[in-house]
């Protein structure tokens, strides 16, 4: 019998899949082959690793027994020059299949993702900079030197011509205290120090104004904050007889549900092949970008506008996830693997938390006798959190018994604070602490769907409902209805959302039909979310087109992927979603992705310090059609159901715990 906080059985041995998650001996084996072509010499680096998931028409194509040539897909960079490549690596045959450089004169590019080792570089060069010296003392700080915290962050794309071409980072000033203290609450505000990370030496540095450091705290841990409350009574999850699901290696099986889990280092959690009643819904499916764009116009934050995923790497910074404080029941756990700095394979255990959890009541009705029919719902949560400098961003992905799927983004963790004086009024910043204010920002994410209901073809549709005029056709005034639109090339598919209207897109199998006659259907349901609040002539909107809209659908091209494209660091914009789209395509009938925005615009407030509330956002994914009833009459009444001789609840004194 499992313990209340325990891992489920261990995964059983199964056949290799061409989607199995990559291992830490499979990179290893990677860089080996890379080695012996002479691709890693010294000083060249790896900021990005994956796995080169095969072409879906050969994915299509393989049979369990056939031959799987597994592959990764490798950027190096040379730190020496910053010229960057990129290789695609056979494991299997043991050679590089593919070499080219990256030329950013001939087919712009950006930068390559940032490497760790260049957080501590940049902070050895801005602290050994005699101008950043100067500026501390300056302003009274020479004491306070040591235990400076210089921020690693990336530039965004200002066009300046000392920037142009080079490998910039910068990087803003916080103080501590003490080696523990947290140094967020701290900020030197107007400090702000231009490295060329090639180079290994400053560009510039901005020494503006004279804003006092706050001198208060932003200690959370139980040690600072004191005695905990003694008031909150234990809540025990149990699961007596194991969890409901089974595990084949990559693969889930959970009551109707089957799915292939899999991590990589960029987006993180990956599903494949979702299927319910084994009818495809998803063919791949992750959150693969996300932007997160200051509204402050200060010479500090105005460049700020983070991609989390394409700069910094949401799965390489994924977190070891821990029994009883990150996923409470019966847990079973999928590590994770990514390739280092130096492209060695790293195990980051723990990486996916996997559980079952009650989900309060599915269906319930009290017929005319007073009998009452109720089942409980209960999902299937599949996790991992993911830290980013000062936040931390969960992804949990929610499989239900009636065939919904439900995407959900949590933001936790510090806010980004800069100083003034207390009580100043901030147009673009809010004092949550005497002296400490936080930028207006948003946090906006885009999911990725490989749509396939019933199949990799499909149609796209608009729902809206729609109010229909008092008159002929609406004698009583409270007639409406809805309308369908088809969006049948990637322009029209770019949507806005519109919650005065309810609206959804609904995809339709080409192939199926359910029992009333009509296309089995999935509809994506959005929740409010705020586009991209900048200027569409900004440089951000430019580089996170994705989040000018809240849907965007293309045709499916094997390695459209990236939502601001493949290398977003320092890219001035117009790839991704906008370069996959650029042709006007046909999705008429065609095999689709579509491309969701989603998140939240943060407004802080005091209530967000020292560490913020986790706030939800997200959106679902439900079955409109795709079944012919409820898929949940047969499931069996709670085990903790207190039935009488006259059933459950009877009598008018309820004592059932459905």
């Amino acid at each position: 019998m499992p313990d209340t906080y325990a891992h489920a059985c261990s995964p059983a041995v199964a056949e290799p899949h061409p989607l199995d998650p990559l291992t830490a001996e499979e990179i290893d084996a990677a860089r080996a082959v890379l080695a012996g072509a002479g691709l890693m010499e010294e000083g060249v680096r790896v900021p990005m690793l994956l796995p080169h998931e095969p072409a879906k028409a050969a994915l299509a194509a393989w049979r369990e027994g056939d031959p799987i040539d597994r592959a990764v897909e490798v950027t190096l960079l040379d730190t020496r020059t910053g010229s960057a490549s990129e290789a695609i690596v056979s494991i299997t045959r043991g050679e590089v299949v593919e070499h080219r450089v990256l030329e950013n004169d001939r087919e712009p590019y950006g930068q390559p993702q940032y490497l760790f080792e260049e957080y501590e570089r940049a902070a050895e060069i801005a602290k050994a900079s005699e101008a950043w010296q100067a500026a501390m003392r300056r302003r009274g700080l020479e004491n306070r030197m040591e235990l400076a915290f210089c921020a690693p962050l990336a530039p965004g794309f200002t066009g300046r011509a000392d920037e142009t071409g080079r490998r910039v980072i910068r990087s803003l000033t916080f103080l501590r205290d003490h080696e523990d203290d947290s140094p967020w609450a701290h900020p030197a505000e107007g400090l702000i120090v231009h490295i060329d990370l090639t180079a290994g030496s400053v560009i510039r540095v901005e020494d503006e104004g004279d804003v006092p450091v706050p001198p208060g705290n932003g200690n959370y841990s139980a040690d600072a904050v004191g005695p905990a409350r003694t008031s909150l009574k234990p809540i025990e999850i149990t699961q007596p007889e194991g969890p409901s699901f089974r595990v084949t290696g990559s693969r889930v099986d959970w009551e109707n549900w089957s799915l292939r889990v899999d991590f990589n280092a960029r987006e993180g959690l990956v599903l494949h092949d979702v299927r319910f009643d084994d009818r495809p819904v998803l063919h791949r499916a992750s959150v693969p970008e996300m932007v997160v764009p200051y509204g402050d116009t200060s010479p500090t934050r105005f460049w700020i506008s983070y991609f989390d995923a394409g700069e910094y790497l949401l799965g390489k910074n994924a977190n070891p996830l821990e029994l009883g404080c990150d996923c409470l029941g019966v847990i079973h756990y999928f590590d994770g693997h990514v390739a280092d700095d130096r492209g060695n394979g790293v195990k980051i255990p723990n990486a996916v938390c996997m559980h079952e959890e009650d989900y309060g009541v599915l269906w319930k009705h009290t017929d005319l006798h007073g009998r009452s029919e109720v089942r409980r719902s209960r999902r299937l949560v599949i996790s991992y959190f993911s830290t980013i400098g000062n936040y931390d961003y969960g992804f949990f992905w929610y499989l239900y018994l009636d065939g919904s799927i439900q995407v959900e983004a949590k933001a936790t963790g510090i806010v980004f604070a800069g100083a003034d004086e207390p009580g100043t009024r901030h147009p673009h910043m809010s004092e949550v602490a005497p002296s400490v204010f936080a930028p207006v920002h948003q946090h906006l994410f885009c999911a990725r769907l490989d749509v396939a209901i019933d199949g990799q073809e499909g149609t796209l549709h608009e729902i809206d409902a729609k109010r229909i005029p008092m008159g002929a056709d609406n004698p009583f005034g409270n007639a409406f209805t809805w309308t369908e639109t088809p969006l049948t090339t990637e322009r029209e598919a770019q949507r806005v959302a519109d919650t005065s209207v309810a609206r959804t897109w609904e995809v339709r199998s080409t192939t199926r039909r359910n029992h009333v006659g009509r296309e089995t259907a999935y509809r994506l349901i959005p929740e409010p979310t705020a586009l991209l609040m900048a200027d569409p002539e900004s440089s951000v909107a430019a580089r996170a087109a994705f989040a000018t809209k809240h849907l965007w659908a293309t045709r499916h091209r094997d390695g459209e992927t990236w939502p601001s494209g493949r290398y977003p660091n320092a890219h001035q914009g117009g790839s991704g979603v906008p370069a996959y789209s650029a042709e006007d395509a046909s999705i008429d009938g065609e095999d689709m992705v579509l491309w969701h925005t989603f998140g939240f615009t943060h407004v802080p407030r005091p209530e967000d310090w020292p560490i913020m509330p986790v706030d939800y956002t997200g959106f679902w994914f439900k079955p409109h059609g795709f079944l012919d009833r409820n898929p949940a009459l047969d499931l069996p009444e709670s085990s903790q159901a207190h039935r009488t001789e006259e059933g459950c609840c009877s009598g008018g004194s309820c004592s059932c715990t459905h």
